[in-house]
């Protein structure tokens, strides 16, 4: 129970670092953020459980996931873009 308490807190903190607005829950900067928090959790995971292949089917689909996500913002608003890679330390 504590655990999914602390994983609550931290996306509620990354939802206050890249929100737009008060009330911003689902902008892509936001959903890029939590998706990150996901997969470098069930990375964790699958090291130690190797056999996990459902898992890895699910982090496999978390990363298409952002990787749309990070062109669409490519796309439209390019500092957001290069802002969000650089605060979240991932790969161009």
């Amino acid at each position: 129970m504590a655990e999914s308490q602390a994983n609550k807190d931290a996306r509620e903190d990354l939802v206050k670092k890249y929100q737009s607005h008060k009330d911003d829950t689902g902008s892509t900067e936001v959903q890029i953020a939590i998706l990150t928090k996901k997969i470098s959790d069930l990375t964790k995971h699958l090291k130690d459980h190797k056999k996990d292949f459902d898992s890895r089917r699910g982090l496999l689909m978390m990363v298409g996931k952002r990787r749309r996500l990070l062109n669409y913002l490519r796309k439209t608003v390019e500092e957001k873009y290069t802002k969000i890679i650089a605060d979240l330390g991932l790969k161009k």
